[in-house]
Formats: C-alpha cells, sequence, structure tokens
C-alpha cells in the first residue's frame, strides 16, 4: 500500500520535545487537517535543513506523511518552508504566542480540522509580531472568545445560560466558569450591559469573525480578562506560560 502524503500544508509549530539526540517530535497546527504530531527526524543536527525553519510563531508549509498504521498518532516530515511575512514575536508579545499555543494544545484534539480558526491563529500572530503593543491585550481576549466558540465552550451570550431567558439591555451580566452568562449580582466585578453582550454574540457569528469581535472587545478588554481567564481555568487548568507571565510581572 502507497504511504500517502500531505503536500503544501500551511502550519505552525506549537510545541516540540526530544525524540532522540537528533530527532524532534512537533505539535503543528495545520490548516486543513487541524492539530497533527510530526517526527522530524534528524532536525537537531547541525547540517539539518529544518533546525532553522521548525520554529514557533512562523507561517510555514510542511509537507509529511502519514503512518500506514490507521492507528498512529504520529507522522513524519518530509519538508518545511518557511512562509516569511513577518519577524518573531519578542517580549510580552513572544509569551502571549506562546500562552495561546498552550490553549491550542490544551483545547484542540488531534485531526480534528479547524480551518477558520486556524486563520484566525495566524491573524493574530501578525498582530504580536507587529509593534502595535496597545493591540495586544484586546486581540488576546477576541482570540479566546473565538477559540472558545470554535469548540463548543462559549455559551450563547444573548440569553442567560441556565434559563434561556433573552438579555435586557440596560441590566448588567457576568460570564462565570460554571454557569456560563447570568444577571450580575452586588459582588460581581467585570458585570457588563445586556447590549454589550448581545453585540458580542452577533460579532462571533459574522465570517470571519476575528476582526468584528476584536471591534467589539476593544474598549471592553479589562472587564473581560478575569471573566475569560476563569472559564479558561475550568477547561484547561493551570496553564504554565499564564503563571510565567504572572512571575515575570512580580520581579
Amino acid at each position: 500500500m502507497a504511504t500517502k502524503r500531505i503536500a503544501d500544508e500551511p502550519a505552525f509549530v506549537l510545541h516540540r520535545y526530544d525524540w532522540s539526540e537528533s530527532s524532534l517530535i512537533l505539535e503543528v497546527f495545520t490548516r486543513r487537517h487541524g492539530r497533527q504530531a510530526l517526527v522530524a527526524k534528524g532536525a537537531k543536527r547541525p547540517s539539518s535543513n529544518f533546525r532553522p525553519v521548525l520554529l514557533p510563531l512562523q507561517p510555514l508549509r510542511l509537507s509529511y506523511s502519514l503512518s500506514p498504521d490507521e492507528n498512529a498518532e504520529i507522522h513524519t516530515l518530509k519538508g518545511a518552508d518557511w512562509v516569511g511575512g513577518h519577524i518573531m514575536p519578542v517580549g510580552d508579545a513572544l509569551l502571549s504566542g506562546y500562552y495561546l499555543n498552550e490553549l491550542l494544545m490544551r483545547l484542540l484534539a488531534r485531526d480534528d480540522p479547524h480551518p477558520g480558526l486556524f486563520d484566525a491563529y495566524a491573524a493574530v500572530v501578525r498582530v504580536l509580531a507587529s509593534e502595535h503593543g496597545e493591540a495586544l491585550q484586546p486581540v488576546l481576549r477576541a482570540f479566546e472568545l473565538v477559540l472558545l466558540r470554535e469548540v463548543g465552550l462559549l455559551p450563547a451570550l444573548d440569553a442567560q445560560t441556565a434559563t434561556l431567558s433573552p438579555l435586557r439591555s440596560q441590566s448588567h451580566y457576568v460570564l462565570v466558569a460554571e454557569g456560563g452568562l447570568r444577571e450580575a449580582r452586588a459582588q460581581d466585578r467585570g458585570a457588563l450591559p445586556g447590549a454589550w453582550w448581545q453585540a458580542l454574540q452577533a460579532a462571533l457569528e459574522q465570517e470571519p469573525p476575528l476582526a468584528p469581535t476584536l471591534l467589539a472587545t476593544a474598549e471592553r478588554a479589562a472587564e473581560l480578562k478575569p471573566q475569560l481567564r476563569a472559564l479558561l481555568h475550568y477547561h484547561c487548568g493551570s496553564l504554565r506560560t499564564r503563571q510565567l507571565m504572572i512571575d515575570l510581572q512580580n520581579l
């Protein structure tokens, strides 16, 4: 039986770890095939063509052969080319990129394609590589929302989750990890008006959703951050990159 080969596949490296003295296992996010695990044989050798290419937060085109074992989860990398277009993010933007990679590793199953999410991720990486630091927090919040909705973990934001009651425009609501969207109580922080939640839901329903969601969240990123943080922690547990960012801020 001929080995099936995937060619010229848009991809990003999410994570890499040692497989042997000379090879790496890569976790990659591909546009047409979702998250994949690939072995890059000889990638650690100084003479390897893979060595300068297989970097995170860089747009790549990959070719790989599928394992003949249908139950195998790791395939073999055959070629990798850097697409170019932007430089590596630095500083806070670099840490933010690693944070997004960890979210994708935690929330995406292998072999589950999400081409729209891939395009949103690629757009966010371009922002991270730019010098628009003021866009960092809004674009992270927008991507978190798009990701959570894409994998089915974000409730509808135009109704109360428990009762399905429509939101009242002037009343305030909060997004809580265990109960979804509910009416705010006196002790709740970051509550936002129903009209805003409805507008955010409408933005998420547009195709593609990232740009309209970014516009909707731009002035509310600070209020959204703790609510999305709690929701992501509920589904992902503690994230190493988030703790690293907190530790660096406390130095």
